[in-house]
């Protein structure tokens, strides 16, 4: 099962943003998007989600084109995990969770017991049982990403796209979230996830993919892509390397000096 793009022109209405984007996402994989704010990297996730319509090219969902699926059709294969927010209304952690079985029954319909089951399922999973009753507005910010990615499993999609998962998170919980989207390749999902931290790329995806100014200036296996020199380039900025004594890299902003 694979979501491939190609010669993918994306953007809003009366403005392209990307252009000639090429990507192929398998199940059990960890992709990686960096590039710096403002180009077009979560413009690109809502058209690999079908909320944007695409410019030109192809963006096909195992072997039929996206375009060709019902909304419904659509959920049950991709996830979405948005950036962690407070939240506005007081539905509890469980209730957040179900909303994710929306395109298995009806959108206004009682949640079956089938929904319940998966949910709690979800729920424990991701280390959050006790906070199940728990509102969602009164929970942590690691807390609310990661009842949000129940959300998104409890749709039992193939492939789940998250927007900069650790954003605003503490360094425990980053760790945290990080090591659930490994366990969620492990599970067989294709996993596809925008950062600001080529460390996090580094550890924690497969392949990467830099973005600049809407088009992908280089793509690859993160060990092998990462370097001084492509950050450097990517972000038009000095960047320093950290090595310790197993050879472990570790990329940090540099002074320029």
């Amino acid at each position: 099962m694979s979501l491939q793009a190609s010669a993918l022109a994306y953007g809003y209405p009366q403005r392209t943003i990307g252009r000639e984007i090429g990507l192929d996402l398998k199940s059990g994989e960890v992709l990686a998007l960096l590039g710096p704010n403002g180009h077009g990297k979560t413009t690109l996730l809502k058209t690999l989600l079908g909320l944007l319509r695409p410019h030109g090219g192809k963006l096909v969902l195992d072997g039929r084109p996206l375009a060709a699926f019902s909304l419904r059709e659509r959920a049950r294969k991709l996830g979405y995990v948005p950036q962690a927010h407070a939240g506005i209304f007081a539905f509890t952690v469980l209730e957040v969770v179900l909303m994710g079985r929306t395109s298995h029954g009806g959108l206004f319909g009682k949640p079956s017991r089938r929904d319940h089951e998966v949910a709690h399922v979800m729920i424990e999973r991701l280390g959050i049982g006790a906070l199940a009753q728990r509102p969602y507005t009164e929970i942590s910010g690691g807390e609310r990403q990661l009842a949000l990615i129940a959300r998104a499993l409890a749709q039992e999609p193939s492939f789940i796209i998250l927007d900069e998962p650790t954003a605003s998170l503490d360094f425990g919980n980053q760790g945290k979230v990080m090591g659930e989207i490994r366990w969620l390749a492990a599970e067989g999902l294709g996993v596809l996830f925008t950062t600001h931290d080529p460390n996090q790329a580094l550890a924690y995806a497969d392949r990467v993919m830099l973005l600049r100014d809407g088009k992908a200036i280089a793509t690859g296996e993160s060990g092998d892509l990462l370097t001084q020199e492509r950050l450097e380039d990517l972000y038009r900025a000095p960047v320093d390397v950290v090595r310790d004594g197993d050879g472990r890299v570790a990329f940090l902003p540099g002074s320029g000096g």
